[in-house]
């Protein structure tokens, strides 16, 4: 009988499947999970990291082995953010920062379904270093809460107008967001005055 599996693997053998792909920056899963409303003097205390990678074997395996977003019961976050970034508006690299957001637009069982699209895609694009100013990406959030979800892309210099414009249009293009639909942009230092975790939108694209 004959072995089916001789044309699906390479000629030669040098393969060596245990090598790993390294990637560009060593990233940082957080999770944020508090059981009641948090106010500014009391965000973080509930925030943890959870594992850090360097290779994409290595991000597939934990992404494989956690929840997805609409796993999730609400109020609850996932983080994924560079080395020594922590996912806190005060943090050196974020204090002069901001966030794009994607609100999923509607509930039901489609909602989930983007939901989960929205967060890998975006996910990939930051581990993948696919921002063409990548310099500026901290890291990237999903937040399940019982008003509506939503995806945030942090970066860390919120006065640059034609660069956040062009990572918003950018982040658009990765998570596939029709053109009709519009992500604003705020900015941290605005939200810590106000206390609010929303904020106004200072671009929107």
């Amino acid at each position: 009988m004959a072995d089916d599996t001789q044309g699906a693997l390479p000629v030669g053998n040098n393969t060596d499947f245990s090598k790993k792909h390294p990637l560009e920056c060593k990233w940082a899963l957080w999770f944020d999970n508090p059981q009641t409303k948090q106010t500014t003097n009391k965000y973080g205390q509930t925030l943890r990291s959870v594992h850090t990678f360097d290779t994409v074997e290595d991000f597939w395996c934990l992404y494989n082995n956690i929840r997805t977003p609409s796993q999730l019961q609400p109020p609850a976050t996932f983080y994924l953010f560079k080395e020594h970034i922590e996912p806190k508006w005060e943090d050196p690299k974020n204090a002069s920062g901001g966030c794009w957001t994607a609100s999923i637009p509607n509930k039901g069982q489609n909602s989930k379904t983007q939901l989960d699209a929205w967060w890998l895609n975006g996910v990939l694009a930051c581990i993948g270093e696919q921002f063409s100013e990548g310099e500026e990406v901290c890291g990237i959030a999903v937040n399940i809460r019982p008003r509506g979800d939503r995806i945030e892309l942090w970066t860390k210099t919120a006065s640059n107008e034609a660069v956040q414009t062009i990572i918003g249009r950018e982040i658009k293009q990765y998570l596939d967001i029709p053109d009709t639909l519009k992500i604003g942009y705020s900015v941290f230092s605005e939200k810590l005055v106000t206390g609010s975790g929303k904020g106004k939108d200072r671009y929107t694209v």
